[in-house]
């Protein structure tokens, strides 16, 4: 069984996604980050960054222990070794998704997320920040728009890589982005949407976070959730 510590963001539904296209046994406990859950000492015992997803396997491979693991990209990395499932086991096959899989941790999470932020959230508009993370988040669907051009999926078959980039990916409207400048990775989001696992993935919004979503507004929930208004 996987104990499931998520919220409903983009880094959370990377980790829905997987388990709900694995199959593999899990749970969720909420983490209220609106509610500042995320610094309760409980939760610090397993993700000592404050940040969701986090994991608890409670039945690691190596029969010891339940392990607990944070970082969205880990946890993807680790899960796919434990089921035997959307990651080669090995070869040059294994370090193309992963390469992938940390193209993702490493700047389209990061850098999407500042667009998010200095485009909606900054007390004041900072034109400099918005234009850097605009354009710098422009350039990466680019490298990834290019990727796609000759194959359904981001590192040829179907991986944890597809599945980390794509809850960051679709909200491309909110981070101020021209989806015709980049056809191809409109067909692979399209693909991507279709996938009965994902499709549930992302139903598990409004049974989790009910508070939250009484409280925004359509367009604001779009951006967040890449759900419909």
């Amino acid at each position: 069984m996987i104990d499931l510590y998520y919220w409903t963001t983009p880094n959370g539904h990377k980790v829905t996604i997987f388990l709900e296209e694995s199959g593999l046994d899990y749970r969720i406990f909420p983490v209220h980050i609106g509610k500042g859950d995320q610094f309760k000492p409980e939760f610090l015992q397993i993700a000592p960054n404050n940040r969701i997803p986090a994991i608890v396997d409670q039945a690691p491979a190596d029969g010891g222990e339940p392990l607990a693991l944070f970082e969205s990209g880990a946890i993807l990395e680790y899960l796919a070794d434990k089921s035997g499932q959307y990651l080669p086991s090995s070869g040059r096959q294994r370090y193309e998704v992963l390469q992938w899989l940390y193209w993702q941790m490493g700047g389209v999470g990061p850098m999407a997320g500042q667009n998010h932020h200095f485009n909606r959230y900054a007390p004041e508009p900072i034109p400099y920040a918005i234009e850097r993370y605009v354009k710098e988040t422009a350039r990466l669907y680019g490298v990834l728009n290019k990727q796609l051009a000759q194959r359904d999926y981001v590192a040829g078959d179907y991986s944890i890589a597809d599945m980390a980039i794509f809850p960051w990916a679709r909200l491309w409207e909110g981070q101020k982005q021209n989806i015709e400048d980049f056809p191809h990775m409109a067909k692979w989001l399209a693909r991507m949407e279709a996938r009965p696992a994902v499709q549930r993935a992302y139903q598990l919004v409004d049974s989790i976070n009910t508070d939250t979503s009484a409280l925004l507004t359509p367009e604001a929930r779009k951006l967040l959730f890449g759900q419909s208004v």
